[in-house]
């Protein structure tokens, strides 16, 4: 029997987050569940109660399941379906609190790809310096910004 094992080093993941929704977008979402047991009440009231439970469960669980994750990995920034090679990428910067609102509303890069989560309040923004990329620069959320913006510019060592 054989194990399985990463034997090169630079293949692991240096900053892995999933962009699942807040406490209160989970809760908002699993009242969906309630109003179909309100709606098939009349019919059965013990079916109703079955169905509802089960729609909040799916619901949340496709949530949190299907949300984005922002990973680096390789020298490559992955965010959502979306990836680049840190060859190609700036000097990151990291916002929080009033600077990330205005990161992601009025100062936000219209020429730049964009990956934002509500609920979720920092931000970092990544210029890109390929000249055949038609975009400018990634505005990326994330709960930690501080250590996505360590772990690109680790991968930028690591290239260059």
């Amino acid at each position: 029997m054989r194990l399985m094992q990463n034997i090169h080093s630079d293949t692991r993941e240096t900053y892995r987050e999933r962009l699942s929704p807040g406490l209160w977008l989970l809760v908002t979402i699993a009242l969906a569940g309630p109003m179909v047991s309100l709606v098939l009440t009349p019919l059965d009231a013990s079916l109703a109660l079955l169905v509802g439970g089960g729609v909040s469960l799916v619901l949340v669980t496709l949530s949190i399941v299907l949300s984005p994750t922002v990973r680096v990995i390789d020298g490559v920034l992955h965010a959502g379906r979306a990836h680049i090679d840190a060859v190609w990428l700036g000097e990151p910067a990291e916002f929080s609190g009033e600077d990330a609102r205005a990161r992601r509303t009025h100062q936000i890069a219209r020429d730049g790809w964009n990956l934002l989560r509500g609920g979720i309040d920092g931000v970092v923004v990544v210029p890109v310096t390929d000249p055949d990329d038609p975009m400018n620069s990634w505005t990326i959320s994330s709960r930690t910004p501080d250590r996505l913006a360590a772990a690109i510019r680790a991968a930028r060592a690591q290239c260059g």
